[in-house]
């Protein structure tokens, strides 16, 4: 058994949200992320590994080409392998417990919208014009 407080855990940074990394098993990770008023992520996939996110403290959005979903406290996205998505956290810090699992933890991404120093790696371009379909619905 493992068990975390993930109150005592958290961190917080204003440049950039923190994921940390609490423990690895059974092909998988366990997370808590921790997220400042207005921060966003890369909108980015995980080819091999499902990830869900569980809002404990405050929220946002999540946006995959298809949709924009509400993420609120007590409410969770699961991003089965390969589902490009991008959070978008609201205007209070967000407290969120994230699960990933799967054959590899690699991300891919295509684009990174309201960070103007990020540039893609090579890989990630590579990985996008191998499978093409996984833009056909880019949310720009």
């Amino acid at each position: 058994m493992h068990v975390f407080d993930l109150k005592k855990e958290q961190e917080w940074r204003a440049d950039r949200h923190v994921e940390k990394i609490l423990g690895r098993f059974g092909g998988g990770d366990v997370t808590v992320a921790c997220w400042e008023p207005g921060q966003i992520c890369a909108y980015h996939c995980h080819p091999d590994a499902t990830e869900i996110y569980f809002c404990l403290e405050g929220g946002g959005k999540m946006r995959t080409p298809e949709r924009t979903v509400d993420i609120v406290p007590g409410g969770f996205v699961v991003h089965p392998g390969g589902d490009l998505h991008e959070y978008i956290n609201g205007p209070q810090r967000s407290l969120l417990f994230r699960v990933r699992y799967g054959t590899a933890m690699t991300s891919h991404a295509v684009s990174w919208n309201t960070n103007p120093e990020w540039k893609q790696k090579d890989a990630d371009a590579e990985f996008f014009k191998k499978f093409p379909e996984r833009l056909a619905s880019e949310v720009k």
